[in-house]
């Protein structure tokens, strides 16, 4: 196994994100922690409820008003950005951290051209003039494969397809080289070949720049494709971590291997599908102890006593009192 040295280019430490809700208010992300690393593709992966979105939009400080930044720390490079200030996050906003939202019709705006609208990071971070602007909006078109983007730079959101607004929100989010770039499920709602289009692109996009990507999915086979690490939430916690070829191939949680058990792959026809029982807990039910507990085929006393402590074996990570019947062998975090 290789470890990997050096400062990651975005160091996640114990993030936690509280929601004000009429009932009271709720932790939706609990103590979440990972490094991102250039030119590599870590995974956020997980149910859908689990934590991934939250995270990021704390990580890029677009956390709705109910919500906010209850702990942890979130450096990306020597700046940390839970403490910044708003004119510290705006100029780190493009060239330091950038992100790609899963739904581009909503993201992108409709009253403005996408040669504007791509134009826009050229002219607040570094003073370009109108033409030359419109010059590098041009230029990014047709590095994301926009087919005639001199002629197409004035045209509307809604007068492209799905997959070539998703490839202008990367083309925007690129503009200005970010050092790590959030990908939130890019490819939600797009057919299959397109899909494969967008994800080759991001491929492509992060070993020329060398930037650390972020994927947040649900998508197992994605993930199996394009990671190369991989942290697996559950109900706004980190239960796995590590590279994804080690943690897919020797799952250390249930909750891993519940999910990787479930996919279809080889299962004979007829035959009835593998599948995780119950649902995720409401964030007003999480448990203080184990939050895996309910749904859990190892599940003991202790597990209901007390919440695991993160145990460490080189680059691999765990949160489970047992994680030794699934062949886990490291020392507490």
């Amino acid at each position: 196994m290789t470890v990997l040295t050096g400062a990651p280019a975005l160091d996640v430490d114990g993030l936690s994100v509280d929601i004000r809700t009429p009932a009271g208010t709720v932790r939706a992300v609990d103590g979440v922690s990972f490094g991102a690393r250039s030119g590599r593709t870590l995974a956020l992966l997980g149910e859908s409820g689990c934590g991934k979105s939250l995270t990021a939009q704390a990580l890029v400080g677009l956390l709705e008003p109910v919500a906010s930044v209850a702990g942890g720390a979130v450096r990306l490079g020597d700046t940390d950005l839970v403490t910044a200030g708003r004119s510290v996050r705006r100029r780190l906003a493009g060239p330091g951290l950038a992100i790609v939202f899963q739904d581009a019709l909503t993201a992108l705006n409709p009253v403005y051209t996408v040669g504007t609208q791509l134009a826009e990071p050229f002219r607040i971070h570094q003073g370009m003039s109108r033409k030359a602007a419109r010059a590098e909006a041009v230029r990014l078109m047709a590095r994301v494969g926009i087919p005639s983007p001199e002629t197409r730079v004035d045209a509307y959101p809604h007068q492209f397809s799905g997959g070539m607004r998703q490839r202008l929100l990367i083309a925007m989010a690129v503009a200005l080289n970010p050092a790590v770039l959030l990908a939130d499920e890019p490819t939600t709602a797009l057919d299959v070949t397109v899909q494969a289009q967008i994800m080759q692109l991001l491929r492509e996009l992060r070993t020329e720049r060398n930037m650390a990507v972020v994927l947040i999915t649900h998508d197992l086979a994605l993930v199996a494709e394009e990671a190369d690490d991989v942290v697996v939430m559950y109900a706004g916690t980190v239960v796995e971590a590590g590279p994804v070829a080690e943690v897919f191939a020797h799952p250390h949680h249930p909750y891993t291997r519940g999910l990787l058990d479930s996919v279809p792959a080889g299962t004979p026809k007829g035959t009835e599908l593998a599948s995780i029982g119950g649902s995720p807990p409401e964030l007003h039910k999480i448990p203080a102890s184990c939050v895996y507990q309910d749904r859990c085929p190892l599940v003991r006393e202790r597990c209901r006593a007390e919440r695991p402590a993160v145990r460490s074996s080189g680059e691999r990570r765990v949160a489970c009192h047992f994680a030794e019947e699934l062949g886990f062998e490291g020392a507490i975090a």
